[in-house]
């Protein structure tokens, strides 16, 4: 049986039971992370599972996807970007083949059809957003903009930097480390500095779970698919989400589709500055702000997944993915299987992490609808409500 190790809060004992089926399951042979903060206390702080500790750094991926959107966000409530503004006005090289009517609004919710470029992207290019948004934006869409959505996969974060770039001057990495990471002490990078790294290599190498393996050997991606163009299948050698994830130029720079290194508990504390107010600040996004990135903008077939899935802005609205969250709930997941939210209506935020990855363009792995469960329930019963 697979240890676990950490603190829960008292009320919190159930969620401790649940992460233990979860180390001794699915994530018996890769560790695991999970934090959750509820009225700005960290209630939950567990790990298990081979070569990984509390402080273990891991790859999250596309969890940069949503850190993000809060710095987008927070830039809209400085008035420092309007959404309902084209792409263009900011960045005029964006209007090029078709996409000059594409609004800020349009690109954050997934409906720009900006998913790649013709040969895709090699890892030292994918691992520099200005070059993805430059040839990005020199790209016709592959879809016309604004008449479905399809997962911005590799794109989505090279293009909302370009566009916060554009507009302020500084970029999404800088605003983060300012007005978040800094501030708030959050265990979590948009560009690792060198030596930490150290707490990066001390886990296993990130490697996919025997079912994703096995998965991708008997269902190959097509070649001429929406799916191949925006997980970079066209490329010469093709995208390889080891390697991004393993590569210290990815974590040095931090491209923001999926950059971004840090712990379950780092991700958790960036969340609840977002579910409410955390070490005497006020919530960092105003209701109004979060109401709107929270709003679902996109909804039914994922013209790149084929998936049923929703986004808002940046955001994906996770009471549409996890029934017990509130309506406002906010995040995003990783390949790895990881999920990191915000749920306002309980003032609680969650981060679940581990090493090993589950299915390419997935959400969250299929335990975190447990371990949801058991935080949100036993928040429930600390505030009288269940």
């Amino acid at each position: 049986m697979t240890q676990v190790h950490g603190t829960v809060a008292s009320g919190f004992e159930s969620v401790r039971e649940e992460f233990a089926t979860v180390a001794d399951g699915e994530a018996r042979d890769g560790g695991a992370q999970l934090a959750v903060y509820h009225r700005g206390e960290l209630v939950v702080d567990l790990w298990g599972g081979e070569g990984v500790e509390g402080d273990t750094l891991l790859a999250l991926y596309s969890s940069s996807k949503g850190v993000t959107a809060l710095v987008t966000a927070l830039l809209v409530q400085d008035g420092a970007i309007e959404l309902d503004r084209e792409v263009s006005a900011y960045w005029p090289e964006f209007a090029a083949e078709g996409k000059g009517a594409v609004t800020v609004r349009e690109l954050l919710a997934h409906r720009a059809g900006a998913i790649g470029a013709t040969g895709g992207f090699s890892l030292a290019e994918l691992a520099d957003d200005r070059v993805v948004a430059a040839r990005v934006a020199a790209h016709a869409p592959y879809w016309t903009p604004g008449t479905g959505h399809g997962y911005h996969a590799l794109t989505f974060g090279a293009l909302v930097g370009e566009v916060v770039l554009r507009a302020t001057g500084r970029t999404v990495q800088e605003h983060y480390a300012e007005r978040v990471r800094e501030p708030y002490g959050a265990d979590y990078f948009l560009g690792l500095p060198e030596e930490l790294e150290a707490r990066f290599r001390t886990a296993l190498p990130v490697r996919p779970t025997p079912a994703q393996a096995a998965f991708e050997a008997e269902h190959p991606v097509a070649p001429d698919s929406l799916l191949a163009v925006a997980f970079d299948q066209q490329a010469d050698p093709p995208f390889d989400v080891l390697a991004y994830g393993n590569s210290r130029a990815v974590h040095g720079a931090a491209p923001l589709s999926g950059g971004g290194v840090g712990t379950a508990r780092g991700l958790a504390r960036v969340y609840a500055a977002v579910a409410g107010e955390l070490d005497g600040r006020p919530p960092l996004l105003k209701p109004e702000t979060l109401a709107e990135f929270s709003r679902t903008h996109s909804s039914g077939t994922d013209l790149v997944t084929g998936e049923t899935n929703a986004f808002g802005l940046g955001f994906v609205p996770l009471a549409t993915r996890y029934p017990s969250l509130g309506p406002t709930a906010v995040g995003h997941s990783g390949v790895p299987g990881s999920q990191s939210l915000a749920d306002p209506s309980r003032t609680l935020s969650y981060s679940y992490a581990r090493r090993r990855f589950g299915f390419l363009s997935g959400p969250g792995a299929p335990e975190n609808a447990r371990l949801i469960a058991a935080a949100t329930a036993a928040a429930d019963r600390r505030d009288g409500r269940a």
